[in-house]
């Protein structure tokens, strides 16, 4: 009995120790924001992503840090490991990668952005952009793209976004496949952030669906062939029912 408790008592203490790693390194969106704002010009805003993608848009006092860039050790090796560093990327890779390097060199406070810069525009915090005017759809312009047919599935992704390039074969294959009820339309959130912060849109990729401009299905993250057909046969079905 002595030694199943200890068993016991051994495994709660590592179930602790593991939630308290997790809270240690996790951090909310509105926490992160908070700790950026109160390091002020202390914060050190490191951007994970390419040059091209930083060049477009970016969070104020950003210095893109891109792993694959000739340049990349002499950035790191002149930050401050005692100043607050703010690390993020479009979704989580590259800035979980970085904040581990950081981490690894002995830096103090490394926070990393949740859910990365598709988290923090969908949520409607500020950017730098430089898209030029014209690009992005208004909110009328998405409307009447909504109702452009009985059945419109919206694609939000990016060309950027890794996840985003591995769903476009599979909508590819749905756009040909005889019988698929749905419009596709593909729209590129680095050009639409006014839209994305409208939208919420907070993950990339994102699938939202509209029957009649009504939204009727939402789905972030990777979606497969059969979880698409699903949705859009259901929602043929009622689009049937409701004419018979």
């Amino acid at each position: 009995m002595k030694k199943i408790k200890s068993i016991i008592v051994g495994l709660l203490a590592l179930t602790g120790a593991a939630v308290h790693a997790q809270n240690k390194s996790g951090i909310s969106l509105e926490q992160f924001s908070a700790n950026l704002k109160q390091a002020g010009s202390n914060a050190q805003i490191l951007d994970a992503r390419g040059n091209e993608e930083f060049l477009q848009n970016h969070i104020k006092g950003a210095v893109n840090v891109d792993q694959k860039s000739a340049n990349y050790q002499q950035v790191l090796d002149g930050l401050n490991k005692d100043k607050p560093t703010f690390v993020y990327s479009i979704a989580n890779g590259r800035s979980s990668v970085l904040s581990a390097q950081l981490r690894e060199k002995g830096f103090k406070a490394v926070y990393e952005l949740p859910g990365g810069l598709a988290n923090w525009v969908g949520s409607g915090y500020p950017i730098i952009s430089t898209t030029k005017k014209g690009v992005s759809l208004s909110f009328a312009q998405y409307q009447a793209l909504t109702g452009s047919a009985d059945l419109v599935l919206v694609d939000f992704g990016s060309k950027y976004c890794g996840a985003c390039k591995k769903l476009i074969p599979v909508l590819d294959s749905l756009k040909s496949k005889p019988g698929f009820a749905a419009k596709v339309i593909s729209i590129e959130q680095y050009d639409n952030t006014v839209l994305a912060k409208q939208l919420k849109i907070n993950v990339l990729p994102t699938l939202v669906l509209y029957r009649g401009k009504k939204e009727v299905w939402k789905k972030s993250g990777f979606s497969s062939t059969v979880q698409i057909e699903q949705a859009v046969n259901s929602n043929k079905t009622k689009l049937a029912s409701a004419v018979n």
